[in-house]
């Protein structure tokens, strides 16, 4: 393996007030300061060492940062920071956000035409940028507000289309829609889900928004699509003018009917899934699962399930299976022109890492990546960012020293990536040939593939001790 690193090195690469026009800038790469593994072409350098716990991320034309912070409560849960002399490291780090922060799960930081959107767990704000200013002094405007109490599964993701529509997620607040009633407090009994699943009226969905009328609630919106239970990241694939999500899976396959599901079936299923969505989208939560070793919607334990039984075809399948419980929370289409062509207009995903595998390894704490063509996948999911953690096993989530949380993209076509435990953000740069990248580039990811947090594991052997 091949440990990314320059000491005190100076490189001339390209950078831009404006995307994919160039002018000659000094990046500098510290010794160890990164500690990604990266494939070979791609180098990374720390923009800033930590802003405090962090969720997603935007990077202005100007090359500005904005970071939203996850606080309990309180103002200022924004981060704006600014590279002054050039060379990728953050000079100037400062708070601002004249609103209440409503919960540690708010989640975005978005840039479009010309405005900030950000979010609490309950609101989406917005802010309008001034180009010759890094905090933004205008007024703090309410487009969205949610009008139900903070709950579990509250992030308030959103995305742009190309026209004035903006799609806000509004996830179920529960694991499966469970009836506490029935089964919950037998060891030995399954779990039933309350059918129907009263939350699916209004939550589990996304919901379509006019972005530029403000104070709007669920009553002024569109319910866009259905059956998910929990969707942190959220994209519009401006290639095919399409929505797309990647949706956390539910946990406690066992935990809830033991008579079907192992320990090992808990860790290693259901599939967290990529979404490729349409109106009327019905993706099956809390009703099915996906399993993508079987590449089939299956019937849910709560709901007559039995690991067995396939689920209607009523509910639409992903387009991609993704490793059970690594958490994808940021999901980003690559349109810049530094990484060589096979990353042009493929998915980046950052895997937050799972808190639920026990007694197996946690697993994922990486930055994924899936080519694209034609809108759907055209390649299997590979590791492009490792390294985070920094331990091999990871067998609690406090053993994970970071964890990747949010994407963004430069206007240079580098990558930007955040971290949810101290606020690190990394940018990741391609500094070689792009004409000579090949599948060559790609073997020393591929060997970490076998690592214990990213492989599957065994149902014997890799039980952590």
């Amino acid at each position: 393996m091949r440990f990314l690193y320059f000491f005190c090195v100076t490189i001339f690469i390209f950078s831009c007030s404006k995307k994919d026009e160039s002018i000659k800038k000094e990046l500098i790469f510290d010794k160890d300061s990164s500690g990604l593994f990266l494939p070979v072409g791609f180098q990374s350098l720390v923009v800033h060492e930590g802003v405090g716990q962090s969720r997603h991320l935007a990077v202005n034309d100007n090359g500005d940062i904005y970071v939203k912070l996850s606080l309990d409560y309180g103002k200022n849960g924004n981060v704006a920071l600014k590279d002054i002399n050039g060379d990728g490291k953050a000079d100037i780090i400062e708070r601002f956000g004249d609103y209440p922060n409503d919960g540690r799960f708010a989640t975005e930081m978005k840039i479009n035409d010309g405005f900030l959107y950000f979010s609490s767990e309950k609101v989406v704000y917005r802010q309008k940028l001034n180009p010759y200013k890094l905090i933004p002094d205008s007024p703090v405007e309410v487009v969205v507000t949610d009008p139900f109490p903070i709950r579990w599964h509250n992030a308030k993701s959103i995305a742009f289309d190309k026209e004035n529509s903006m799609y806000v997620t509004f996830s179920g607040f529960s694991n499966s829609c469970e009836d506490m009633t029935k089964g919950y407090n037998d060891p030995l009994a399954t779990v039933l889900g309350r059918d129907p699943c009263d939350e699916l009226e209004l939550l589990g969905a996304i919901w379509k928004f006019d972005k530029n009328r403000l104070n709007q609630t669920l009553t002024d919106g569109e319910k866009y699509s259905t059956g998910v239970r929990s969707v942190v990241g959220i994209s519009w694939n401006n290639e095919v003018d399409q929505l797309y999500a990647v949706n956390h899976g539910r946990d406690y396959l066992s935990n809830h009917a033991p008579k079907f599901y192992s320990e090992w079936d808990n860790a290693v299923l259901p599939s967290d899934e990529f979404l490729k969505i349409s109106k009327g989208d019905d993706f099956g939560w809390p009703y099915t699962y996906f399993d993508h070793f079987k590449n089939q919607r299956l019937v849910a334990p709560e709901y007559g399930g039995d690991n067995e039984k396939i689920a209607s075809k009523k509910y639409k399948e992903p387009i991609y299976g993704l490793p059970a419980h690594w958490a994808p929370n940021d999901l980003l289409f690559y349109s810049g022109n530094m990484f060589p062509l096979r990353y042009k207009n493929g998915a980046f995903i950052a895997f937050h890492g799972s808190t639920n595998r026990s007694p197996y390894p946690q697993a994922g704490y990486v930055v994924g990546f899936i080519p694209f063509s034609n809108g759907l996948p055209s390649g299997k999911l590979e590791i492009f960012a490792d390294g985070f953690a920094q331990v091999e096993v990871i067998k609690e989530m406090k053993d994970a020293k970071y964890r990747p949380m949010g994407l963004a993209e430069g206007p240079d076509g580098s990558l930007y990536i955040s971290d949810s435990k101290k606020g690190k953000i990394w940018r990741v740069l391609y500094t070689a040939d792009k004409s000579s990248f090949s599948n060559e580039n790609l073997k020393e990811m591929e060997m970490r593939e076998y690592l214990p947090h990213i492989k599957t594991p065994t149902e014997i052997e890799d039980i952590v001790k």
